[in-house]
């Protein structure tokens, strides 16, 4: 069992992930359960993920599978925040993955930039700058876990662009 395991009033283990589709979903396949830095460990799953579908499916294409991805995770993150008794649980990491499937989507196709991007990401989703918090808090639930993660995808891409534009 995870350090956090205990947040809310269920503990997030492997006998709680296999209960339940939307729980396997929402923790990541098990990415969650990772006592140290889930958040980053679902963010990484963004990579494997992106690398097989990106280059077989046209960007509208990409972007539909991805807002079906995002839809899933709202009533997934929804179901397990209520199964587990927190709403945001640290182990529930759909959101990074997601998040951050988002932001490679944006990011020059070379290995540098995806991982400046993955960087700015998870540093925009730890430090959450305004209204992150506050949209969280105001949506609540799976929407409001997976759009706190959306804003910080499109912060992480502002200081991309930026470099983009203005040194390159």
């Amino acid at each position: 069992m995870t350090t956090f395991a205990k947040l809310g009033t269920t503990p997030a283990n492997w006998s709680f992930m296999t209960g339940h589709p939307a729980r396997l979903v929402a923790l990541s396949f098990g990415l969650g359960l990772i006592p140290l830095a889930p958040g980053t460990f679902g963010a990484l799953l963004a990579f494997p993920l992106f690398w097989a579908l990106a280059p077989s499916l046209t960007p509208w294409t990409f972007l539909g599978l991805w807002l079906a991805l995002a839809m899933v995770g709202v009533a997934a993150c929804e179901r397990t925040g209520r199964d587990l008794g927190a709403p945001d649980h640290p182990a529930m990491v759909w959101d990074e993955t997601v998040a951050f499937l988002l932001v490679l989507f944006f990011t020059p196709d070379e290995p540098r930039w995806q991982v400046w991007a993955f960087m700015a990401f998870r540093f925009m989703d730890i430090v959450k700058p305004p209204p992150i918090r506050a949209l969280e808090r105001r949506l609540g639930g799976g929407l409001g876990v997976m759009a706190d993660d959306l804003l910080a995808a499109f912060y992480a891409l502002l200081p991309l662009a930026a470099w983009k534009t203005w040194v390159m």
